[in-house]
């Protein structure tokens, strides 16, 4: 495979914009997943519906939706695209016990979608955070990370629940 190089260094070692102008444009799609941790009586509270400030989980897939859209904002190297699918779906988890997020960003387009998932993620974790740091400040964000991606000439990329990863 060569030696792995940064796409986003030039020669010269300045940051760039990679051009993807000579790139197929291909269906491309990433998965990340996220989790935040609480106390179990903070989980309760959100699950039941009656946080101070609303439906916390409605209000941070909302929140990880639009980010998504700006993560070329917000990443200054990332190429502003056109999504064509975003989904976020957060879940309870008593083992935790907290919040699992994962966030699913697809798109037809010359570049993959990896940053704007990990954004959506990150931003929905973020938002939770938010929604009830006024009955438990010591959340912990945590495990955010791609788990998939697909398209595109390095083709498809999966990580396993036991960490090891995979590809075609």
């Amino acid at each position: 495979m060569g030696d792995p190089k940064l796409t986003h260094i030039d020669a010269a070692g300045a940051a760039h914009m990679v051009d993807v102008s000579d790139k197929a444009v291909t269906s491309r799609i990433a998965v990340a997943e996220g989790t935040v941790t609480m106390r179990p009586e903070t989980l309760d509270l959100i699950v039941s519906g009656n946080a101070k400030k609303g439906d916390v989980i409605a209000t941070a897939r909302i929140a990880g939706i639009m980010a998504s859209k700006k993560t070329h904002e917000l990443i200054p190297l990332c190429h502003p695209l056109a999504l064509s699918k975003v989904t976020v779906d957060i879940e309870p988890d008593p083992s935790l016990p907290g919040l699992r997020v994962r966030a699913t960003t697809k798109v037809s387009g010359q570049t993959g979608v990896e940053m704007e998932a990990l954004t959506a993620c990150s931003l929905a974790c973020l938002t939770i955070y938010d929604m009830a740091k006024a009955v438990d400040r010591g959340m912990v964000i945590g495990n955010v990370r791609l788990l998939e991606k697909a398209g595109g000439k390095s083709g498809h990329w999966t990580i396993a629940d036991d960490g090891t990863e995979g590809g075609t």
